[in-house]
């Protein structure tokens, strides 16, 4: 009996990672560079994932596309994330990958004791390339729902996906973020929200960045606790954690969408906490209290770098 359990299981999982690699093979990417004229021609360059019959439906009238906006990590490439802009392709979305930050960009550094560690400027600057790339996209896939968008981010990206749903609750579906540290997560459970964290010693979330298991309850929000680290989150990451993360993606998109049939993700690892709620305000250290807890001269704003943003 046992020795049947482990056949089904593992025919599962067989069968699994064979429909995203199949999906992969329907699945057209495109990427295309985009400039604003409002900042001086800044290079916006996304990447397009579709699947292809979707696509050739949409042109022809037929279905109305959902968009999902994926932000990556800091210093981490906007192509560096197929792994998941697969997944919501192959569930019907038009997924747009979006270059946010240029190597002409100042480096991104911490401020003790501001909002968001400092981060806010990283944060309106993903908002504006958001913004100017669904405006463009509606001229290039004028089939597509751009109302109502689901966002996904990883690190640093996810900070930006959960900033844009603070700013705008009313255009977001759905939030995905993979490890976000400094945002606190959206409460009001105006939409689901799924949320993959890491077992990582050097990135850890700030104080009331992650709603405990009672607020994630009242407010829809699915926290995965992985033991995965931080990094392995994204295309470099080991396919273990990939598969993993794109079962549970997949599993949740498939509750909320029923227009693409779902795949059997029984048997993907992680841990679910369930569904919730925060302040949008990271606590700041006080005033005369340094860092690392010491006294300190009482200055909001000393900037030194972070050590764990590589891709942060």
């Amino acid at each position: 009996m046992k020795r049947g359990i482990t056949v089904l299981l593992s025919l599962s999982v067989i069968v699994t990672v064979g429909y995203f690699t199949a999906s992969k093979w329907a699945i057209r990417h495109e990427t295309i560079m985009f400039r604003d004229p409002s900042r001086n021609d800044r290079p916006v360059e996304v990447d397009v994932a579709v699947r292809r019959d979707k696509e050739m439906q949409a042109n022809a009238g037929m279905i109305t596309l959902p968009v999902a906006i994926l932000n990556h990590g800091n210093t981490v490439k906007f192509t560096e994330y197929s792994f998941l802009a697969n997944v919501l392709a192959a569930r019907g979305y038009l997924t747009i990958s979006i270059q946010h930050d240029l190597p002409s960009d100042g480096p991104m550094v911490t401020k003790v004791g501001e909002l968001y560690v400092g981060r806010l400027p990283q944060y309106q600057r993903g908002i504006t390339n958001i913004k100017f790339a669904v405006e463009e996209m509606k001229k290039v896939q004028p089939n597509a729902d751009y109302s109502k968008l689901t966002m996904v981010g990883h690190s640093n990206g996810g900070d930006i996906s959960m900033y844009f749903a603070k700013q705008y609750p009313d255009e977001i579906k759905k939030v995905v973020t993979l490890d976000n540290l400094r945002v606190p997560f959206m409460t009001e459970g105006k939409f689901k929200i799924l949320s993959f964290r890491s077992k990582d010693t050097q990135f850890k979330p700030d104080p009331g960045v992650v709603p405990d298991p009672d607020e994630c309850e009242k407010a829809g929000i699915t926290v995965v606790n992985t033991g995965f680290q931080h990094n392995d989150m994204r295309d470099t990451g080991p396919d273990k954690a990939k598969n993993s993360i794109q079962s549970m993606l997949d599993k949740f998109l498939a509750d909320t969408d029923s227009d693409v049939r779902p795949v059997d993700t029984k048997n993907a690892p992680a841990t679910i906490l369930e569904p919730g709620p925060v302040t949008l305000y990271v606590p700041v250290e006080k005033t005369g209290q340094a860092a690392d807890g010491k006294a300190g001269s009482g200055k909001a704003a000393s900037v030194k770098r972070d050590p764990s943003e590589a891709t942060n």
